[in-house]
């Protein structure tokens, strides 16, 4: 009997071995076929999409090369225009300070015809073409560097002469003024020639 229990246990392990290893194969056979329905089920869209993509691919391409082109072309139309604006504004950038200064070359001719004897007459006709000289240059936004009394300041000044001075009040100022000096919209245009104190 001991006999009989014995070897029926063992045809139970048995069985139950072999339908462990029929599960398992079950489990791995169906578990392979799933993977390859998924793995065909992916290679069919990424098939389909790899194509979309594709043409997508293509049309953006295309649309950003349109967009260079155009882009490009404006450009170069830009640099030329602005090529030739700068152009035009070298040869005519005097065309305004020409048209302020031609009346007061009016007035000059006009002196040079008077044959007026009186010197007095003449420095007065002098001072007034002189005094619309000096509008004119304001009104272009020129005006005369101040040397008057004023302490040497190398932005607006070039020393050409030391003076010793006679009064120590007046070392490191601007005794006399050479030459004038001007400024255009606040920048220095010539620079005024003067004598330091020293």
């Amino acid at each position: 009997m001991m006999k009989d229990k014995a070897m029926n246990k063992e045809n139970i392990n048995r069985q139950e071995t072999e339908e462990l290893k029929d599960s398992k194969e079950k489990e791995t056979s169906n578990d392979t076929e799933v993977e390859t329905q998924s793995s065909e089920r992916c290679d069919k869209t990424s098939d389909i999409s790899s194509d979309d993509i594709v043409l997508k691919l293509e049309e953006e391409n295309a649309q950003l090369k349109d967009q260079l082109l155009r882009k490009v072309a404006e450009f170069d139309n830009y640099r030329k225009r602005t090529i030739k604006e700068k152009e035009e504004l070298r040869q005519n950038g005097g065309e305004k300070v020409v048209d302020a200064i031609l009346p007061v070359l009016d007035d000059f001719e006009r002196a040079l015809k008077d044959k007026s004897e009186d010197p007095a007459a003449i420095r007065a006709g002098v001072e007034m073409i002189y005094n619309k000289f000096i509008k004119v240059l304001e009104g272009l936004g020129v005006r005369k560097i101040e040397t008057d009394d004023v302490d040497f300041n190398v932005d607006f000044h070039e020393a050409i002469a030391m003076v010793p001075s006679p009064i120590d009040e007046k070392k490191g100022k601007v005794i006399d003024c050479v030459q004038n000096g001007y400024m255009m919209n606040d920048k220095v245009i010539r620079h005024a020639k003067v004598a330091v104190g020293q």
